[in-house]
């Protein structure tokens, strides 16, 4: 029964990371995703049921279009698979807590995949994402504390997101803007609400060591310079995911080597 269960989540996870491909490209574009039928970037042509079929239309198309025989992106299976593996680690890790944060979890999740790759691929964190996400995650902890009644679950991510939000506000007005943009901030404070304290503390610093890494590599074998623009907001992602999901365990780690 587990595995069945299992099995309907990661399915979910495709057909919903289908649908944030349909965003990620409608927001750049400036139009609705709520209305309109899904068509093809290049030849506009409406696409049928039988090409909409995540992860199985992209292989079974050989990767180009029905129509035009344009390549389609490889960016589509990837977030469909990516929303589908998220949604099923989030079912295995929060299916024992209400299904009320499991919900939250996985919408949760679903905005962090289009800051993931909205940034990766336009350098912009959109405001739009950002401020309804801030307003889901102080709903969930409003909630979580009229339902526990322990008031810390609150004033922790409300301290963390204040404490990182600040922390980007003042890299940003030092560098003026150089090395990280005004998005990075309502992520930060995004990643407080969800995260809370300590884990924001792990995040941040996974999100500054594998970006430190990537831009080194990125020197090394593409070419970048230290003053090229690297959007920093997938690795801030990245780092709240295994703050999520292994935040307690790295903490763990880290105090049992202090006590070495």
């Amino acid at each position: 029964m587990y595995l069945f269960f299992s099995l309907i989540v990661f399915v979910f996870g495709l057909m919903v990371g289908s649908f944030l491909n349909c965003l990620i490209y409608r927001l750049e574009k400036e139009e609705s995703f709520l209305k309109g039928r899904s068509y093809c970037p290049n030849c506009k042509h409406v696409l049928s049921w039988q090409d909409l079929i995540p992860v199985l239309s992209f292989f079974a198309l050989q990767r180009k279009c029905r129509y035009c025989q344009k390549p389609i992106s490889w960016q589509y299976p990837l977030v469909e698979i990516l929303t589908g593996s998220i949604f099923l680690l989030i079912f295995n890790q929060f299916s024992i807590f209400s299904l009320l944060t499991v919900i939250y979890y996985l919408i949760i999740s679903s905005f962090l995949i289009v800051i993931f790759v909205y940034d990766l691929k336009y350098s912009l964190i959109p405001d739009i994402i950002i401020y309804p996400a801030i307003i889901l995650s102080f709903l969930f902890r409003l909630l979580e504390v009229r339902e526990i009644g322990n008031f810390q679950l609150l004033t922790s991510p409300l301290f963390s997101a204040f404490s990182a939000s600040l922390f980007f506000g003042a890299i940003v007005l030092v560098s003026k803007g150089r090395w990280m943009g005004s998005g990075d901030i309502g992520l930060a404070f995004l990643m407080g609400l969800i995260l809370g304290w300590p884990n924001i503390l792990v995040a941040l610093m996974l999100a500054f060591f594998i970006g430190a890494i990537i831009g080194t590599g990125l020197i090394i074998f593409r070419g970048k310079t230290l003053k090229s623009e690297i959007p920093f907001g997938p690795f801030l992602v990245v780092g709240t995911y295994v703050a999520i999901f292994w935040g307690q365990n790295v903490v763990n780690w880290y105090l049992s080597l202090c006590l070495i």
